[in-house]
């Protein structure tokens, strides 16, 4: 009778302190990241600023001007993320270049991503069946939802140009052939594109006729943790290394049908350093004293 009470305790703590856990990881959701040591990180913070070693600009962590570490930043000790497809950001150029998180993408993932500042904007038009836009809107899809929607698009650009002297029996088996063909190899998603600027700079890159064609995606159901959050924003305006966290995320799961085992958690390793930075700063008596454990 005492071990089956006692195995009715123990079942009902592990309730309890599954419960908290889960708790905790919604109110912060970087604290369960799969990261690299951060340790690179806590000696370059104590020692201060460093020299970038390609334009001699005095920065703490990363020049954010050549997408380089510093110098008391070994690049060894910074993790390289493999994307599962390209991502381009177009950066407003009123967009302060030291308070952008875009850069974190380009330092962790530097072959899979391009950063341009606006009003450079490369030519998707030939290609907006394989390149979508991660933007909020009456006429944005989740992230679920890409594939069928690309998959319109090329069925659309197929019935066009569709000799209309065919027999429409014929023509119809075409079109299905076409859409078969398209699952297996048109529908792929090649590249992503984001926005960098503030929420309220965002309308002069968005309606670019350079942007217009392509399909918007939005992600509805993640909120921000960035400390620079603009007022009057709702929460699920993300920072742009949030946004392409999230959507690689989602991707991950929702397209590509595997299981989420942290593949792109080290995009936030900069990212997470700095929010554990400034969560601490903000306790009181903790600013110098207390160590960081990530």
């Amino acid at each position: 009778m005492q071990y089956q009470e006692r195995e009715e305790d123990n079942s009902k703590f592990e309730e309890i302190q599954q419960s908290q856990t889960t708790s905790i990881a919604a109110e912060d959701p970087l604290q369960n990241l799969c990261l690299a040591s951060q340790e690179v990180l806590q000696k370059a913070q104590q020692n201060g600023r460093s020299r970038c070693l390609k334009c001699g600009g005095s920065r703490m962590f990363y020049c954010y001007t050549c997408y380089v570490p510093v110098e008391n930043v070994p690049i060894e000790h910074i993790p390289c993320v493999k994307l599962p497809l390209e991502i381009d950001i177009i950066k407003h150029p009123n967009e302060t270049d030291g308070k952008s998180t875009a850069v974190h993408a380009k330092l962790l993932a530097p072959e899979f991503v391009n950063i341009y500042t606006y009003p450079c904007i490369p030519e998707y038009e030939e290609k907006d069946h394989e390149v979508a836009l991660v933007f909020p809107g009456p006429k944005s899809v989740s992230v679920k939802d890409i594939s069928f929607h690309l998959q319109k698009r090329i069925q659309n650009v197929r019935s066009k140009n569709d000799d209309p002297d065919k027999p429409s029996i014929k023509r119809k088996k075409t079109e299905e052939q076409g859409l078969n063909d398209s699952k297996c190899e048109d529908t792929t998603l090649k590249k992503i594109v984001f926005i960098d600027s503030t929420w309220n700079q965002t309308n002069k890159i968005f309606t670019d006729e350079r942007l217009q064609g392509l399909l918007q995606v939005e992600l509805k159901t993640r909120k921000t943790c960035f400390w620079r959050h603009q007022k009057g924003k709702p929460d699920t305006f993300l920072s742009t290394i949030e946004a392409i966290y999230y959507f690689l995320v989602d991707y991950h799961t929702d397209i590509l049908k595997e299981k989420y085992k942290g593949q792109y958690d080290n995009l936030l390793f900069f990212y997470s350093f700095m929010h554990q930075l400034i969560k601490n700063a903000k306790c009181p008596g903790n600013k110098e004293t207390r160590k960081l454990t990530r």
